[in-house]
């Protein structure tokens, strides 16, 4: 069957009307799975659209979970990649040991749709999203935020006392990206003793993300990077035990790094996150086995249709800026050879029929991949669920747009 469709002839009316009823979904069913309630075509969606195949989906889910089922560390899937508490529920069911987030909006979001334990990632430094977190930890007792610095820790404590909880947190280390963490030594040591003795605050363990290293060139390039810094994390981490601190949880480590992170003593899980997905970034950065990173299914597309044609030799589609991240390389066409996509303004991508390895007219539709999937899916309200051609239920993304 060809990938691109010029007869619709047989789409159904009523199958549009109902995927036009899905782009506004109660609040009640932000946090599960909607089925569609007619059968439908992938050629039928109203595009751009955002498709994610299930089939490879789960693939990636059962592949990182099983690496991590039978090692040292565990699996503590980010979802800041796909904000979607029905692919969090999943990664739970399979085994992952709780779900990290970024910020305290996404937590609230995951909280909501009964997903526990959560650890939020990024230190808050507001009265207002302090007061956020403490309801949040009453509501969900196993809730963990970090912390990178005295003042913080301090504020934490008294907020903590001043509701009558236990707050976990855990000191977050600078593995070298700069953008936040204490630096490691005798601060992080001084730190997290100070998280330690707090009355109302749990030293849970330390948080140590190389976000930079995760995207290093070349399986040897990063795996020897990656070592090297982990193992001052370790260095580090060994000085907070040594000074008679608990310290429970070693956390960081993500996607790149995710056939690494068992070479790492005292890891005690890892906060992969764009496996499920696998965005052509990741995949150009190469695996142990070769020059592209494909040990996991690129899951994830946008559906787009051809709109226009103004001149010979290139094709106008009707997904542009607003349907992908754009701080990347431009998306492909996942299926056709010989074609290359640009940005074409707001609404519009051209594309641009060197070779085509298919004819592409007005009226076709064509399957595009994700340069960057976590910016690209909050773009959107919905994941649309294709298993084969036939599109079998909605899944909100309920935590796009939660930037507060």
């Amino acid at each position: 069957m060809s990938i691109t469709r010029r007869d619709f002839l047989g789409s159904s009316i009523g199958s549009s009307a109902a995927l036009a009823g899905m782009t506004t979904v109660e609040p009640g069913q932000l946090h599960r799975a909607i089925p569609l309630p007619e059968e439908t075509r992938l050629w039928d969606l109203a595009t751009p659209a955002l498709v994610v195949d299930a089939d490879s989906l789960e693939s990636n889910l059962r592949k990182m979970q099983n690496v991590y089922s039978g090692n040292s560390a565990a699996l503590r899937p980010h979802a800041k990649t796909h904000k979607c508490p029905v692919i969090a529920r999943q990664q739970l069911d399979l085994g992952a040991i709780g779900i990290a987030v970024a910020k305290i909006s996404e937590a609230e979001v995951m909280v909501e749709g009964g997903i526990e334990p959560i650890l939020i990632t990024s230190p808050i430094a507001t009265r207002g999203k302090l007061a956020r977190l403490l309801a949040l930890a009453r509501q969900a007792p196993n809730l963990q935020i970090v912390t990178d610095r005295l003042q913080n820790v301090r504020d934490l404590n008294d907020g903590a006392t001043a509701v009558g909880i236990k707050l976990q947190v855990l000191v977050d280390l600078n593995a070298g990206d700069d953008r936040t963490g204490i630096m490691l030594g005798e601060s992080a040591i001084t730190l997290a003793g100070e998280v330690a003795r707090a009355e109302s605050l749990e030293l849970a363990g330390v948080q140590a993300y190389a976000g930079r290293l995760q995207h290093v060139v070349g399986w040897e390039s990063r795996r020897k990077q990656y070592v090297q810094m982990m193992g001052q994390v370790m260095e580090t981490v060994a000085g907070m035990r040594q000074a008679g601190l608990d310290v429970p949880a070693v956390t960081g480590g993500g996607t790149g790094t995710y056939d690494i992170n068992s070479e790492i003593d005292g890891m005690t899980d890892i906060q992969a996150g764009s496996y499920i997905f696998m965005d052509d970034n990741y995949q150009n950065i190469g695996g142990r086995s070769g020059q592209v990173f494909n040990d996991f299914d690129s899951s994830l597309f946008v559906l787009a249709t051809a709109i226009s044609q103004p001149v010979q030799g290139q094709v106008t589609v009707d997904a542009g800026i607003k349907a992908f991240a754009t701080d990347k390389e431009p998306p492909r066409l996942r299926d056709i050879r010989g074609v290359d996509y640009r940005f074409g303004g707001d609404e519009h991508g051209i594309l641009n029929l060197t070779e085509p390895s298919e004819p592409i007219a007005v009226g076709d539709k064509v399957r595009l991949t994700i340069p960057h999937c976590d910016p690209t899916v909050n773009l959107y309200d919905h994941l649309h669920v294709v298993r084969g051609e036939k599109v079998s239920e909605v899944w909100p993304i309920a935590g796009r747009g939660r930037s507060q």
